[in-house]
């Protein structure tokens, strides 16, 4: 959209009204429902060049209101954007946009008509406020000389600059080695038979296919005997009719490839196993933008909790954000759900079901293309028809969840088939989660998806508000 259309729309359809905020005097409040991530205002600025400011500009009361702006200029923002009070649970955050001399102001996430919208000013505060909190990062409008080492790590710095993994904001649960003593070794029945002669091995290599057998080696040698390793079926495979050989037989055989050299030696036993140890590099790395996109999401899915908690819910919310590398075009939507049990009086609505059902309701409504499954998931079309099978509509492929508390187990289950990528958490449930909890879903045996789990770190988000009975199915 053009910004002369932008305009054009905004004059016709206001989101936002100024009027007297009580204690606040003027303030911006919601002239409709404004949906999250919503642009609400973009205001142009006035520049001060550098020295202007040093030598005046900082000394009236327009100091506490300048940005910070490219060449050591500070940009005071016209519109609406200089009216916008403070709070310290913002339902408003913005961005520079200094190649055009604006700010555009974002919701974070939904609001209600006549709600009013104010942003964070930061810790250092011209007036007296009834909450200060240490600042955690929304001081980009705050006074010009906030001192950097305030901020938590994360946000300080190129948003391109790559995070160390222990400053990030969440900690990554990192479950045991998998498969590290011979009872938990998982194994499959396959066919095998013994080659009496080793130079009959090459042409049973090219004639007999064993893809599904890719982690093991196809040939045991024990001594002078040759074993070959077949396939796995219901019945006995057919063997090469120009080469003799005895009856084939079933062995015991690990399911999956060795991802260390304990399971290598247990699995090597049983049958020779390929070792594929997980790489180093194969953690994500995360940017400093990237970082300040998830506290953001956090900090939305904690105001939504309190928000709902203060109407009777339970305060448990689900946020699957819009994804952060998605930048240009039309962009994706973003879910938010809180937990509905109580005014539903239905003991299955979670917050997190709850956002996975919007997602599904988008995705029938809008009739938005699903996702593909994974590479490694089989086709799953009918042979017959165009229609895909169950399976086919993966809801949360390539997607992060945030939640204010550690998923349930029929919560776990459920972002397991809808295969998220990614779950991070403010506040564990002992006793009741399914992500590290009682029991960790996507480490258990045979589950056909993994996804991480990651644990919020507290000193950045407040977590008052939130206490939840321990016994409860988060």
């Amino acid at each position: 959209m053009s910004l002369d259309s932008a305009l054009s729309t905004a004059l016709r359809d206001p989101a936002c009204i100024v009027k007297n905020s009580e204690g606040k005097e003027r303030g911006v409040f919601a002239a409709r429902a404004i949906a999250n991530r919503t642009v609400v205002e973009s205001s142009p600025v006035l520049l001060f060049g550098k020295d202007e400011y040093e030598k005046h500009g900082r000394f009236t009361i327009l100091g506490h209101y300048a940005f910070k702006w490219k060449n050591g200029s500070m940009a005071l923002a016209l519109g609406l954007g200089s009216l916008f009070n403070h709070s310290d649970s913002p339902n408003v955050s913005y961005t520079v946009d200094s190649s055009n001399d604006l700010i555009h102001y974002v919701a974070t996430r939904d609001i209600e008509p006549n709600e009013e919208l104010c942003i964070y000013y930061g810790s250092n505060l011209w007036f007296d406020a009834v909450e200060q909190e240490t600042d955690d990062g929304w001081s980009r409008l705050s006074k010009v000389d906030l001192p950097q080492q305030n901020l938590p790590a994360f946000l300080k710095g190129s948003l391109d600059d790559v995070v160390a993994e222990d400053d990030l904001p969440f900690e990554r649960f990192k479950p045991p080695p998998e498969e590290e003593t011979a009872d938990t070794i998982r194994t499959i029945q396959a066919w095998a038979v013994d080659v009496p002669e080793p130079r009959s091995i090459g042409p049973m290599l090219n004639e007999v296919d064993a893809s599904e057998l890719g982690h093991l080696k196809r040939v045991r040698k024990l001594g002078e005997k040759n074993t070959f390793l077949l396939r796995v079926s219901p019945q006995p495979p057919s063997l090469p009719e120009d080469i003799v050989l005895p009856e084939p037989y079933l062995v015991t055989v690990p399911s999956s490839v060795a991802l260390t050299s304990t399971s290598l030696s247990l699995k090597t036993a049983l049958w020779p196993t390929i070792y594929a140890p997980r790489r180093k590099g194969e953690i994500e790395e995360w940017s400093k933008g990237k970082a300040r996109w998830a506290w953001e999401a956090m900090r939305a899915v904690v105001q939504e909790a309190l928000r709902w908690a203060d109407n009777g819910e339970l305060p448990v919310a689900a946020y699957v954000p819009r994804p952060f590398e998605v930048s240009d075009g039309p962009p994706s939507r973003s879910f938010i759900a809180h937990d509905t049990r109580q005014t539903m009086a239905h003991p299955l609505r979670h917050a997190v079901m709850n956002v996975i059902r919007q997602i599904a309701d988008h995705r029938a409504a809008s009739g938005e293309d699903v996702d593909e499954p994974p590479p490694s998931a089989p086709a799953d079309t009918d042979a017959d028809t165009d229609s895909p099978r169950n399976g086919t509509n993966y809801l949360l492929t390539s997607q992060i969840l945030f939640t204010t508390h550690e998923p349930c187990i029929m919560c776990s289950m459920a972002l397991l088939h809808s295969r998220v990528k990614e779950v991070v958490y403010l506040l564990p449930m002992e006793k009741t989660g399914g992500c590290g909890g009682v029991t960790s879903v996507p480490t258990l045996p045979g589950v056909n998806h993994r996804f991480s789990v990651c644990r919020w770190k507290g000193d950045t988000i407040r977590e008052a508000g939130l206490e939840l009975d321990g016994t409860i199915d988060a």
